[in-house]
């Protein structure tokens, strides 16, 4: 399971909010709940984000296995 606590430690850490993500990365408020819930998303999604928060993917994202 892909699990994206990271990335609201990430926002948290460098004081940026959703709206501030949607706005400057186009990232719809559907999309921010879908993370959220860490539900499934598109690669483009992850670029766009790592891209605004300059960022790597490991720093919004993180594998846990379901075992």
């Amino acid at each position: 399971m892909i699990k994206f606590d990271r990335l609201w430690e990430t926002m948290k850490d460098r004081n940026i909010s959703t709206y501030y993500l949607r706005e400057k990365s186009g990232i719809d408020s559907k999309t921010i709940r879908r993370l959220k819930n860490n539900e499934n998303i598109e690669t483009k999604t992850l670029d766009k984000l790592c891209s605004v928060l300059r960022c790597r993917l490991e720093d919004i994202a993180e594998y846990i296995s379901e075992e």
